[in-house]
Parts: C-alpha cells; structure tokens; sequence
C-alpha cells in the first residue's frame, strides 16, 4: 500500500508557497483600491488553511520518498496547484467558470501561455500580477523538477541529467541538491529583477515591466495586454524580450557552473550548441523570406522574425505581430518548432534539444553499422558514451508524444475544430507554447470561443506535456498501483 503521507506533506507545503503569492496579489488590487484584493485574500485564507492542515497532519520522521511517491507527488501537486490557483479567477470581477479558471491557471502554472481572458488592457492588477506569477512560480518548479525528480524517475531520457546533478551535489560548496535548487532560485530571481530593470529602462512601466520579466524568464508568455508584447512597438523591448526569452531557455545548472568559475560551461555544451545553431538557422530562413516575399525592409524583417521565433521555440507564446500571415512557408515552420522547445534543465518545455541529439547520435551510429556490420560505434552525447537505457528511453518518449498529439488533435477535431485549430492546439497544448495557428486561437486570438470540452482537452494535455508525458501517464497503469 502506497503511504501518502509525504505526498500530502509536501503538496501542503507548495499550497502554503501558493497563498503567499496570492497575498502578494492581494497588495496589487488594495494599492489602486480595487475590491478584488478580497477575493485574493480570502483565496490565500483557503489555500493556506489547506495546505498548513495537510503538512501538520502528514508530517513524517523521515526524508526519504520512493519513486512511486514521487510520481504521486510531482502528478497530484500540479493539480492540486492549479485546483487552488483557479480560485481567484472564479470569484474576482472577471467572474470565469470553473472551466476557464482552471484553463487558465493550468495554461499559467505550466507555462504555456495560452488565455481565455479577452480584456487585458483593462483588467485589474491583481489579476495580471497573479497570472505573471503562477508562469514565475511554474518556471522554477519546472527547473526544480528536471534537477532533483525527473532524472531519479528516468523520464524520456532524463536519467542523462543525474551524473550532472551528482557530480555538481558531490562537491563540498554545494553538497546537496536542496543547496543546489536554492541556488539556481536566485539565479533565476536576480535574472528576474534583471529583465525588470531593462523593461523598465526601455520605456514599460514598473508594474509592466517586472510583470513581463516573469513571465520572460519563465517563457511562459502571459502579457498585460491583449497585443501581448506587440502592444509596445518598440524594437529595444522586442531585443529585450528576445534575449530573455533564449537565456531562460538555456540548463540553469550552467548558470551556476558558470557563476563558480566554469566560465566554458555554457559555450561547451552541446545541447546550448545545438539549440543556438537551430535558432539561428531558423530566423535567417524566416528573416529571407519575410524581405524577400512579405515586403518588409531587411531590419523589420530580422526584428520580428527573431522575436517571434524564439518566442515560439522556446515554447513563450509571445507575439509582436501576426505571423500567421506571413504566408505559406512561414506557418509550417512555425508549427513544426513548437515541437522543439529549448534545453532540459531550463524553464522551456516541448521535446527539448538534448532528446533529437541522443536520437542523431543513435541514427549516425546505426548508419556505420549498416556500413561496417562488424565495427563497434558508440554514440556520444556531450562526450560521454549514451546508454541503451537511455536511447529506448528517448525513443519511448518520441512515439508516446506523437500519439498523445495525434489524439489531442483528432478530439479536438471530434469536437468540432477546423483542422488546422485542431492540430495546431494540441501541438501548442502539449508542447506548452502558448498561441496556436489560425484565426481562432493564433497570436491575434484566444482560446475564449473553444467549448468547454475542448478546454478540458487542452488543460490536459498541457499536464501531460509540463511533467513530461510519463510522469502522468504510469499512474494509470495497474501494475503502478499493484507495486
């Protein structure tokens, strides 16, 4: 039988963390005199006597959590999350249903960025601080997660990360993963207040600006205005977002390297190699093709072909124009790098850089062997020899995410969608990247006029997506609970 006790205890605490964040909202809406800070207080009141009843009836005398435990816990506290995090946006002035309350504070928490909310511009404080800070909170939950749980629990590939994570606990600055999370906390916190500060230097105001930076760090994508980033048309804030949006798509474990004196340690990684060579390859087709075909002078064209392609990429949901109408090349490529995503160990979501480069290593050494049957190949990913383990693993992940999206997008087909809102949101839904494709639910539009049914689709799959596919998935199989 299978002891919830430290599930309970530990999904008490994140709701305890959840209520402060609420009380911080509450400030917003009570400096400008909005009576929505009751709504948030009253919210906090909830979540905080729920989560402080579960830790102190769950406490436990030891530390350790099996593995069956930690998928429980990584699976129920996301949605215990988003359960209480939907409550503010039930009860305040934007009176959503439950159905879109728990869209949005699903599509906040695991940093997608898609919206059912039309109104931005106009919409209380309160209510756009707290959906900055659900992406923020998301954002270093999601890092937190890929260091210490993903690799134990070997998800798609994932256990490549532990040698890392271990090496790096194992020395004496920094024993211990607890120390290490703490660390990249406030590496990501200062990058935060860092963004804020050029935000607000580019012409933003304070509140939009440390708004933006959250959500920028976290590439989660959820603007205070309805023309998202666009809203600005300013080519610094564009270059500002741009650059944010591709650092915190980069392993945050290298920041910390980096920080120590491993200055090397990000120009060395292969998978930051890689996924700048994609980036760059990709903004220089769209950049040709936007001064070639779409009529834009070469800096308008590099300007927002950059801007929005690693808004996509890394999976932000940021838009400063409607690159659905920049024609026929354009929207394939747009669709097909949603799938992509960013570097594992940051706050980006999608396959992610480093599991194309584990199946490349895997193809290349298959080739050589068709060639040479009797030779020996070993793939390499960073200069270490790649498991077996790991490349079925990968492999694993590929064919269970082509099926999950081809089922999202054939129930949202079921429901009614045109083709291409239908694939296009389950592509965003899974890979967590926010607008999708089309005039429904693209960069000029929202999730808003889609039925209930399809919200509850999309919520999860933007659960599967978030925690990795298998981390929900094998709670569903018999064996798990028999174990």
């Amino acid at each position: 039988m299978l002891d919830f006790r430290p599930v309970n205890l530990i999904i008490g605490m994140l709701l305890s963390t959840l209520s402060l964040g609420m009380l911080v909202a509450a400030a917003a809406d009570l400096v400008v005199g909005n009576p929505d800070w009751q709504v948030f207080v009253v919210s906090a009141g909830v979540t905080m006597f729920v989560g402080v009843a579960m830790a102190l009836t769950n406490r436990t005398s030891g530390t350790h959590i099996s593995v069956r435990q930690a998928f429980v816990t990584t699976t129920f506290s996301w949605l215990a999350i988003t359960l209480f995090a939907s409550l503010p946006f039930m009860f305040c002035e934007l009176e959503l249903s439950f159905t879109d309350a728990f869209f949005e504070a699903m599509s906040g928490l695991t940093t997608t960025g898609s919206t059912v909310i039309v109104g931005l511009d106009h919409a209380p404080p309160g209510i756009l601080l707290w959906r900055a800070l659900l992406q923020w909170l998301g954002g270093i939950g999601i890092i937190v997660m890929a260091l210490a749980i993903l690799p134990m629990l070997r998800v798609g590939g994932m256990q490549l990360f532990r040698m890392e994570s271990s090496d790096l606990s194992s020395e004496k600055a920094l024993p211990r993963t607890a120390q290490i999370a703490t660390a990249i906390g406030v590496i990501y916190l200062g990058l935060t207040v860092i963004w804020g500060g050029a935000y607000w230097t580019a012409g933003m105001t304070p509140f939009d600006a440390m708004a933006h930076a959250m959500t920028t760090i976290a590439t989660g994508g959820f603007s205070t205005f309805d023309d998202s980033i666009g809203h600005f048309n300013s080519g610094l804030i564009d270059a500002i977002a741009t650059l944010g949006m591709f650092v915190g798509s980069l392993p945050f474990v290298l920041y910390l390297k980096s920080i120590r004196g491993d200055y090397g340690a990000l120009v060395r990684d292969t998978q930051v190699q890689w996924f700048a060579t994609i980036v760059a390859v990709v903004v220089v087709c769209v950049t040709g093709w936007l001064w070639l075909h779409g009529g834009f002078d070469p800096v308008q064209a590099i300007r927002y072909a950059a801007f929005n392609i690693v808004s996509i990429i890394t999976g932000t949901g940021y838009a400063s124009t409607d690159y659905g109408l920049w024609g026929s090349f354009a929207i394939p490529v747009f669709f097909f790098i949603m799938f992509i995503g960013g570097c594992a160990g940051s706050t980006t979501c999608g396959i992610k850089v480093f599991r194309f480069q584990v199946l490349y290593a895997s193809a290349r050494s298959q080739i050589h062997h068709l060639l040479q049957p009797h030779g020996v190949f070993i793939p390499y990913y960073n200069r270490r020899p790649i498991p077996d383990e790991v490349i079925t693993s990968v492999l694993s992940f590929f064919f269970v995410f082509g099926a999950c999206f081809a089922l999202l997008a054939l129930g949202l087909g079921f429901l009614g969608l045109d083709f291409l809102t239908a694939v296009s949101s389950a592509a965003t839904s899974i890979s967590n990247v926010g607008p999708a494709l089309g005039p429904i639910a693209g960069p000029s539009g929202t999730f808003q006029p889609l039925p209930d049914e399809a919200k509850w689709l999309l919520s999860w799959g933007m659960l599967l997506g978030r925690l990795e596919l298998f981390t929900v998935l094998v709670l569903f199989t018999r064996s798990f609970w028999r174990g």
